[in-house]
This record gives C-alpha cells, sequence and structure tokens, in this order.
C-alpha cells in the first residue's frame, strides 16, 4: 500500500469529533443561556428567560445531564424544578449503585422492581383503586388519554425516589407534582426548607466578578442573584450589594 493509500485509510479510522457546547467558564455560560434563550429550540419556560437556562443548566450538572439535556428534561412546576420520568429511570439506570429497573403492567396496577446493589429489592405499586383514591381516575387530560402510562409514572416515581434519592438529589418527578391539586383545584405549591446560606467565602470572592459582569453590561444583578442562589440563599445585604454597584470592580476572583 503505497503512502496516499495508508494516509487515506488513517483519515477513514479515525473516530469523528463531536461537538460539545458544554460552558467551561461562567463568561461561557452566560453567552450559552442567552443564545438557547433566543432558540425556538426550547421549551416555553426557557424561551427568553436566560436565567432559567442558566438554573436548569447547573440542577443537570448536579444531576449528571448535558446542558441541552437538562433543558430538555427539567421542567418547571409550580416555580420548582421537576424531571420528566424518562429522565428520571435514565439517571438511575446508569448509576452503578443501580442494579436494575423492572416494570410491568396486568392492566389494573404498575409494578416497579428496583435493586440497590448490595440491598434487597425494593416493589413500588399503583393501581385503579390507587388512582381513585387520589382523585385521579377519569380526571381529564392524561389520566383520561393514556391511564396506563400514568400509573406506570407513579409506581416509577414511588420506587426510584425511596430507593435512590442520593442519585436523583431530591430533585422532584414531574408527572408527579402536576398531578397534586389543592381544594379549590389549583396546583399545590409544595414548600421546601430554606436553602443553605451561600458561602461567605465564595461571595467575597465572586463578589468583585459579578461587578464587572454588571458594569460591563454583560449580565443583569438579577441574573446574578438567581445564578448564586442556585447554590445557596442570599442575604438581603449581600443582594443590596450586587444591585448597588455603580463603577465596575476589578477582576480578582473567579466564580464558583
Amino acid at each position: 500500500m503505497n503512502a496516499s493509500a495508508t494516509q487515506q485509510v488513517a483519515v477513514a479510522t479515525q473516530p469523528r469529533q463531536q461537538l460539545d457546547l458544554s460552558p467551561q467558564t461562567f463568561d461561557q455560560a452566560i453567552q450559552f443561556c442567552d443564545y438557547l434563550a433566543d432558540s425556538d429550540l426550547v421549551p416555553k419556560d426557557f424561551k427568553g428567560k436566560p436565567a432559567n437556562c442558566l438554573i436548569a443548566i447547573q440542577w443537570g450538572a448536579e444531576l449528571g445531564l448535558k446542558p441541552l439535556q437538562a433543558i430538555q428534561n427539567i421542567a418547571i412546576i409550580n416555580g420548582r424544578p421537576a424531571l420528566w420520568g424518562d429522565a428520571v429511570i435514565a439517571l438511575v439506570r446508569s448509576s452503578p449503585l443501580c442494579e436494575y429497573v423492572r416494570e410491568s403492567e396486568d392492566g389494573s396496577t404498575a409494578v416497579c422492581r428496583v435493586k440497590r446493589r448490595g440491598e434487597d429489592e425494593e416493589v413500588r405499586t399503583f393501581s385503579v383503586e390507587d388512582a381513585k383514591t387520589a382523585g385521579l381516575l377519569g380526571k381529564s387530560g392524561t389520566w383520561t388519554q393514556y391511564p396506563k402510562r400514568m400509573r406506570q409514572m407513579r409506581a416509577r416515581a414511588f420506587a426510584l425516589r425511596d430507593v435512590f434519592p442520593d442519585v436523583l438529589r431530591g430533585i422532584p418527578i414531574a408527572e408527579e407534582i402536576m398531578d397534586i391539586q389543592q381544594g379549590d383545584g389549583q396546583r399545590a405549591v409544595t414548600v421546601r426548607a430554606e436553602p443553605a446560606a451561600y458561602p461567605a467565602e465564595d461571595f467575597e470572592r465572586n463578589l468583585p466578578v459579578w461587578l464587572k459582569a454588571i458594569a460591563d453590561g454583560r449580565r443583569t444583578a438579577d441574573d446574578l442573584i438567581a445564578m448564586a442562589e442556585t447554590k445557596g440563599s442570599l442575604t438581603e445585604e449581600q443582594k443590596k450589594l450586587i444591585r448597588g454597584a455603580n463603577k465596575p470592580a476589578d477582576d480578582t476572583g473567579s466564580e464558583q
């Protein structure tokens, strides 16, 4: 084989490189979220809302999802992030802690059997009678159109949340949250405990970077506050420091 042919074979056998748009820095994340918010290929909760995109991407990173996977699989319900059911089972099955997830349905009861490595099998069910008791049987929408699928989602949610809370990081499941109803027919808002405070040392280090981003017109104070509070709650004084900047600060730190 001549040199030219050898070179062609070598090129042909090289794996194709995949483009990865995952941001590596805070500035890249901000710019990427601006592009996402302007796109027609994102759900309505993220259209025109770069701060929502940023928070969803951060949630996705903590769960092990790539940015675009996070945008497509995280829903915003009652102001809380929630995962769609198929993303939930994908995360659990990809975890080394999961030995198996097995689902079945006999026409009236959905069964989800899961086994965590080193532990006994756990079984969760959701039946027609359970749906009736919860006020879901005959409910307009998906419970009327796809009752078998909805029973499957409920059994799955119970099993995976109970057995793999560490894999799911405590994030709720969208199909389950959407079914929660208050007595007046409005969707209930689930109250969460107050998040931990944003680390003071991180705030002191990141503040100059944030103020410079505001001064340069690359980000608004509200966007930065929303981003910071994905990690921990800010005090009113800290929020005032972010909102009250009138001049750029030196870039002496890096955001976390």
